[in-house]
């Protein structure tokens, strides 16, 4: 447990620090390209998503398990092993599609993507391809064997290069067009990663200099990688379709194309990024999550398990629940000074709600990943985004991007609860309803009605803004934790999980 405490924190500080770096890089970016040019790069994500799931996503889940097991059971010396089988596969996947990406670049910016102002991009996201699996394969090798410092240390500078590659190359090269703009961004993308693949090889290879030993077993890392593969390449392509439709939807819900382009570019460059600031913890304790899970369900540690469940849910809750009511009381102002745009902001209410049930998705899928059972952390994801997609589909050309902030809920919701359910299941646990949610949400409900009584009072007696969001802040966070508290959340307790946790 203090492992998997240090390494979340650490990570969390680095995730913070990450986020920080990155909003304050989108809020630059958005100022030099326009919200336009941002559409465009968003355009081109999904294909990066799509083809990083095909080749990586599943290797990086079983190198992280492996290496975990292998560290838990004092078999450290076939870790490299382990690396090498991934990346042979990962290579094996990846240079033939690369490959077929610049040489149908032109086929896909126009008929799959729809513009063709896409093409510049598609080809330089051949080599950030290559160099990011690599890299993510080596960074979730130290995830599994507890050397969290590393590829921390390495992603806190990768963020600081990227931030400067990209914007140092727009400001140097002046791109005249928005083709011109987009093929820029993704090459200041790879010279960073250039800098990440680099320095994560040679400190693997430092730290575990004996690489002779035997590949790790094809099949042992394929049972893990496979369904993990399947279950992110569905949810990408899924989350691909809803990106590319989007814009699409809006045009023929009457938008002019520039400016359907552009509502989209605000949605997905300044909103939801805003909204995801605070989910550095999330995604700290997905990634130490499965190495110790797999750690504990080797050694058949049942009672530690639950604990944990219990312990990370609660967390999960209390902290997400009262960031969230934040961004929605005091996050659209800000946003639209921030990024020039009237349009940030926008349906916060609806994508914050979507947000923390994705916090809660994301964290029961980790959990089962930890557990060995991919194939209902895949049910989880598939659904999730294909309600999504279908909300997308049936709403958006007639309401707009409500309608895509209505379809965010709903998949959120119907995700985590099924993962909940397989998670509840897989470990024998009773559903905790009052810790895990009633008491944290309440809380913060509670935080949010006050919170925004208590700044119309601030506004009225004539502060102006920012004295008055600060004061109003503080209120709220005070509030919080006395309705936690007076509910008997806060305090600290001897025992943490029930007897009847166990039977």
């Amino acid at each position: 447990m203090n492992s998997l405490l240090s390494g979340t924190l650490l990570l969390t500080a680095v995730g913070l620090f990450s986020q920080v770096v990155g909003f304050v890089y989108r809020i630059a970016l958005s100022r030099l390209i326009g919200a336009e040019t941002m559409g465009l790069y968003q355009l081109v994500m999904p294909v990066y998503s799509t083809l990083m799931s095909l080749t990586a996503a599943g290797l990086t889940v079983a190198v992280s398990t492996l290496s975990a097991r292998a560290a838990a059971s004092g078999e450290r010396g076939g870790i490299p092993g382990v690396r090498n089988r991934a990346l042979s596969l990962f290579l094996t996947l990846a240079l033939p599609l690369c490959a077929l990406l610049v040489l149908f670049s032109d086929g896909v910016s126009v008929h799959l993507l729809g513009d063709a102002r896409t093409r510049l991009a598609l080809i330089l996201l051949a080599p950030c391809i290559l160099l990011t699996g690599m890299e993510n394969l080596h960074k979730h090798c130290f995830y599994g064997v507890g050397s969290v410092p590393i590829p921390a240390a390495t992603e806190c500078v990768e963020q600081l290069i990227r931030s400067g590659a990209v914007l140092g190359l727009l400001l140097a090269l002046r791109p005249r067009t928005k083709e011109e703009s987009v093929g820029v961004i993704l090459l200041g993308i790879v010279i960073c990663e250039v800098f990440s693949a680099v320095t994560l090889t040679t400190l693997f290879r430092r730290r575990f200099p004996d690489d002779t030993g035997e590949l790790a077993p094809r099949g042992a890392v394929l049972s893990i990688a496979f369904p993990v593969a399947v279950t992110s390449l569905l949810g990408t392509l899924l989350s691909a379709a809803n990106a590319v439709l989007l814009p699409a939807l809006l045009i023929r819900g009457g938008a002019e194309p520039s400016a359907a382009l552009a509502e989209f570019g605000t949605l997905w460059g300044m909103t939801l990024p805003m909204l995801s600031l605070p989910t550095g913890l999330i995604g700290a304790l997905c990634l130490m999550l499965v190495p110790e899970l797999a750690r504990k369900s080797a050694r058949g540690e049942r009672r530690e398990t639950a604990r944990l469940l219990h312990r990370v849910l609660t967390a999960v809750s209390t902290l997400m629940a009262p960031a969230m009511t934040l961004l929605v009381l005091f996050g659209p102002a800000p946003a639209r000074a921030l990024f020039h745009s009237e349009g940030a902001g926008g349906h916060i209410l609806p994508l914050a709600v979507g947000t923390l049930l994705g916090c809660y998705q994301s964290v029961l899928g980790g959990m089962l990943n930890g557990l060995g059972r991919q194939r209902e952390a895949a049910v989880g994801a598939i659904v999730g985004d294909g309600v999504q997609l279908a909300v997308t589909l049936l709403t958006v050309e007639r309401w707009g991007l409500a309608g895509f902030a209505a379809g965010f809920v709903l998949s959120s919701l119907v995700g985590a609860a099924l993962d909940l359910r397989a998670v509840l299941r897989a470990t024998g646990v009773p559903l905790r309803p009052r810790e895990w949610f009633f008491i944290p949400l309440l809380s913060a409900l509670l935080m949010g009605v006050w919170g925004r009584q208590f700044l119309r009072i601030l506004e009225g007696s004539g502060l102006t803004a920012l004295p008055a969001g600060a004061l109003a802040a503080v209120f709220s966070l005070v509030l919080y934790l006395a309705a936690l508290q007076g509910q008997g959340l806060l305090p600290r307790r001897r025992n943490i999980c029930h007897k009847d946790d166990f039977t």
